[in-house]
């Protein structure tokens, strides 16, 4: 076999993802040095910040798995829907998760077998709102708006966890996880438990769950690290060449678009946690509706692009147009009826 050949069949071989990720940065290198030195720092500090919040959830989901919770839960998860959505929703609300960490979590529990709608729930709420980012938020963007931020996580996740059931009990959405080629969650290689066996807290005890927790988690973490190093490059083209506040500050007045707009650009122009505090309060003392504010905050929040990509590589083409769909039905909503209240 010539040199050529063996070079194309390492290729076919490759992880496409990370050809993907050094390729976007050879090209820079080539056409635009400067920035490739940028983007590579930008990329490195987003991995580095976000990288305890994933290590937890990775850690989280793994465990899951070893001890077998993720089949109690599954059982748990399956009961009534309503009262299951209901705290699903209020969970996401109060959960520390940001829309990338949650990702192992929403695979662990949808590869053990829970249904849609409640993950649904829990995955569109939990990256708006936490504790923390409560305690934070109320001095600088006041009170009304903290609990507007708050109450809109809650809704916009319960309205997607019975949106989903409405669609699931229909025969939608059947198999949301895609194959076991996508490298996350779906019970890869690896050791499994008996169904019938009770859950196994001291798992590091057990060979047979020591080896099922390194190989979630080994799949896991990989999985992430490769989709969110692709996603963060890419997010630090749009930031230099798009960035967040110049789109904001056109956002600006109580015209009828200004809210869609903030939901269109804040779905794309990643806004989230706690950067977007100081952001979003200034842009409204600046002139921007408080309706288009939170729309913007909180589309961002759902859908980032890190969030978005890591999605699109877990779950069919059908759940993930839906994810959006959601995010941003639910943005809007939650525009729209703040700024109909604060011009009451």
């Amino acid at each position: 076999m010539t040199d050529i050949s063996l070079a194309m069949v390492a290729v076919r071989r490759a992880d496409r993802v990370v050809l993907a990720t050094l390729g976007l940065f050879a090209v820079l290198l080539l056409v635009v040095p400067g920035q490739a030195y940028d983007s590579l720092v930008f990329t490195l500090d987003s991995v580095v910040f976000i990288a305890p919040f994933l290590l937890a959830s990775v850690l989280v989901a793994a465990s899951v798995k070893a001890t077998g919770l993720d089949r109690q839960i599954a059982v748990v998860f399956s009961g009534r829907q309503a009262p299951v959505i209901f705290a699903a929703a209020l969970f996401g609300a109060l959960s520390p998760f940001c829309s990338c960490g949650v990702v192992p979590i929403i695979a662990a529990l949808l590869a053990s077998g829970v249904p849609l709608a409640p993950v649904m729930a829990f995955w569109i709420a939990s990256p708006l709102m936490d504790p923390e980012m409560f305690v934070l938020m109320a001095p600088v963007m006041g009170l009304e708006f903290t609990l507007a931020k708050t109450l809109s996580a809650f809704s916009i996740g319960l309205f997607a966890g019975f949106a989903t059931h409405g669609l699931t009990v229909r025969g939608v959405f059947a198999n949301p996880l895609k194959a076991l080629s996508s490298g996350c969650g779906n019970s890869c290689a690896g050791p499994v438990l008996e169904a019938e066996s009770a859950v196994l807290w001291r798992f590091w005890r057990e060979d047979r769950c020591r080896a099922i927790f390194a190989a979630e988690a080994r799949m896991t973490g990989w999985f992430l690290f490769k989709w969110l190093t692709l996603a963060f490059l890419l997010e630090s083209l749009m930031v230099a060449y798009v960035p967040s506040e110049a789109i904001a500050s056109h956002l600006g007045g109580d015209s009828l678009w200004a809210i869609p707009l903030a939901v269109i650009v804040g779905v794309p122009a990643y806004l989230n946690g706690y950067a977007a505090i100081p952001t979003v309060s200034a842009l409204v003392d600046m002139g921007m509706a408080p309706g288009a504010g939170l729309a913007f905050m909180v589309a961002g929040g759902v859908t980032s692009i890190p969030a978005a990509m890591a999605v699109f590589a877990l779950v069919r083409r059908p759940v993930f147009l839906w994810y959006l769909a959601l995010g941003l039905s639910g943005s809007l909503a939650a525009g729209i009826t703040y700024q109909a209240y604060v011009t009451l």
